[in-house]
């Protein structure tokens, strides 16, 4: 057996409150642990949002019941709280600013409300962006401006990768994260994972050109991060009319970057580096003492959604051919997960801002 560290996912979305057909804290975390994962960073564009004290209540009330493995709530930046939003921060995992497409009360269209966010936040805790091309390029300038840290979700261009590393080279305070959709998937495999319905194909950001893809690869010194951007919606919210953008990713995250180890596109290290040490740097998350995963490092076998604990039903990486499989997770030194079963107790996990 493989034994790695329990592993951070920075930007997961367990849909609760509002969305429970599709995720809760239950079959999030449960999903959580089958991936290896144990620590979770939740964000706060449920119904309603997570952007003030009653709402940040709610969603953490649900966590503390139901959870598995530990976690943390982001609060979201909003049109109308910039100057009381902080009061706020130590209890969240962060601020989520969303500067492109987004559902709901969220979305900052108005520069001047980002450098209310950006002056009041305080310095010590993270700022991450949704932000995609320009908008990306804006708030690399407003970190720029304001001397402070920000953090790029969900990365997925050439050009987004190469000005970020220009960012750094000349010390602007940015790091960036990629889900593994965007280094495993182009757009040209959009038919294959819609099957007929091509709102299973929908994600924000949109599946990339293989160009894009390569030059991702070829600069993975540049990011900081890989997080799954756990995106649940149902077959028939995908397969409706109206389909939301948003893939699954907890349970596949860690088998689809074994077998990039096993390719020698990746080494564990790689994956140490990304999914748990700058994770906890980044967000300053505390360490998890005895806790761990074993992997069976040889075992492979088809990625099948029909198997996992995820509520949604669906992945775009059925039938892919995996190599290494979680068999056992032990949280805090004691075993919550075991060949495909849940072990903990519901509320086992923890709120590590608490």
């Amino acid at each position: 057996m493989l034994k790695l560290p329990g592993l951070i996912d920075p930007h997961v979305h367990m849909r609760e409150p509002g969305g429970t057909q599709k995720e809760d804290w239950d079959s999030g975390t449960s999903a959580a642990l089958a991936g290896g994962v144990t620590m979770v960073l939740a964000m706060p564009n449920t119904k309603p949002p997570i952007f003030d004290a009653q709402t940040l209540e709610l969603a953490l009330a649900a966590a503390k019941e139901k959870a598995y493995c530990d976690y943390a709530q982001f609060l979201g930046a909003g049109p109308d709280n910039a100057e009381w939003i902080a009061g706020l921060a130590r209890r969240a995992a962060g601020l989520k600013m969303y500067l492109d497409m987004t559902f709901g009360q969220l979305r900052l269209d108005d520069m001047t409300i980002w450098m209310q966010h950006f002056q009041n936040w305080p310095r010590t805790l993270p700022i991450v962006a949704h932000s995609e091309s320009r908008s990306m390029a804006a708030v690399i300038l407003m970190a720029a401006i304001y001397d402070r840290p920000v953090h790029i979700a969900h990365i997925s261009l050439k050009e987004e990768i190469l000005l970020i590393k220009a960012a750094k080279e000349r010390g602007i305070q940015v790091t960036c994260e990629v889900c593994p959709h965007h280094l495993f998937l182009t757009r040209d495999d959009i038919p294959a994972i819609s099957q007929g319905h091509p709102g299973r194909g929908e994600v924000r950001p949109q599946l990339a050109s293989r160009e894009d893809v390569d030059t991702l690869w070829a600069n993975l010194e540049v990011i900081d991060c890989f997080a799954t951007d756990h995106a649940p919606h149902t077959l028939p919210e995908k397969d409706g009319e109206n389909p939301p953008p948003g893939f699954p990713g907890l349970e596949t995250l860690l088998p689809l970057l074994l077998t990039a180890v096993d390719e020698q596109r990746l080494t564990l290290d790689d994956i140490i580096k990304r999914s748990v040490i700058n994770p906890r740097r980044i967000f300053s998350l505390p360490e998890q003492p005895e806790t761990w995963v074993e992997v069976d490092e040889n075992a492979t076998y088809e990625i099948h959604a029909a198997e996992m604990k995820s509520r949604c039903g669906w992945t775009p990486f059925e039938g892919w051919k995996v190599k290494g499989q979680v068999r056992k997770v032990v949280l805090r030194g004691q075993d919550v997960y075991r060949d495909g079963k849940v072990l903990a107790q519901s509320g086992f996990g923890r709120d590590i801002r608490s």
